[in-house]
């Protein structure tokens, strides 16, 4: 899949589940529950035990979904992510290095940035989409609309803190897509094995986000055709 596709796959579905497990076994069964309620794109974190086996698995057998690595911090790490087949790479935070390969890799960059500065950084770098983190810590909806109203070239994801009672809201905000955790994927769920639960939350946060969209007024003309320019100020040699 190339970087263009995996980048329009994640618009389009608007979500992204980051699982963050205790085992690989957990993972397969998170993505699997997520999968089911249909949302085709799944974040594996670094935290997760034999997380490069858990993507390298995901990216052979299930060749439909996008499967992207979570808390990369450094090139090293982002290398075996890609080797594994991840289809994205994201981080909490920024590191030009890890955006300038993924670019030559061909996979799809999203770092993780706060302040507007950081925001701008991030995408002159030549990231794909910038994940705004921890957002519903710092003003939630409220922030992410000055972002986006100020920066309506950047393509925003809403990170850290979204629920079922937020995840509209984000979107309404401008946000591109939202990143969701722990609300998605319950530990609880996790525990007790609970598909189901984790299927209808999938269903639900799809709804929240196709509902949400409905009701965003589209972006000028102007805007849609400058969102994929950037200047890349990293080294990608």
């Amino acid at each position: 899949m190339k970087r263009s596709e995996i980048a329009n796959v994640i618009r389009e579905i608007g979500i992204i589940p980051a699982v963050r497990v205790s085992s690989a076994d957990d993972a397969h069964f998170a993505v699997e529950a997520v999968a089911s309620g249909g949302i085709p794109i799944v974040e594996i974190t670094m935290t997760v035990p034999g997380a490069m086996d858990v993507i390298a698995h995901l990216a052979r057998h299930h060749t439909k979904m996008v499967v992207g690595a979570g808390t990369v911090l450094d090139v090293e790490t982002a290398k075996q992510c890609v080797a594994a087949g991840a289809h994205f790479i994201t981080s909490p935070g920024f590191d030009c290095d890890i955006v300038a390969y993924a670019a030559k890799s061909d996979v799809v960059a999203l770092p993780g940035a706060l302040t507007p500065t950081e925001v701008i950084t991030a995408w002159r770098a030549g990231a794909d989409f910038v994940k705004v983190f921890p957002c519903a810590q710092v003003g939630g909806d409220a922030y992410i609309r000055a972002l986006t109203r100020s920066l309506p070239q950047i393509q925003v994801v809403a990170s850290g803190g979204v629920n079922q009672q937020n995840a509209e809201a984000f979107i309404l905000a401008g946000a591109i897509a939202i990143g969701v955790g722990s609300q998605l994927i319950p530990a609880e769920s996790i525990e007790r094995k609970q598909a189901k639960r984790i299927q209808e939350l999938a269903l639900r946060f799809s709804k929240f986000v196709r509902e949400a969209r409905l009701r965003v007024p589209p972006k000028p003309a102007e805007t849609l055709a400058s969102m994929h320019i950037s200047a890349r100020h990293c080294d990608t040699d």
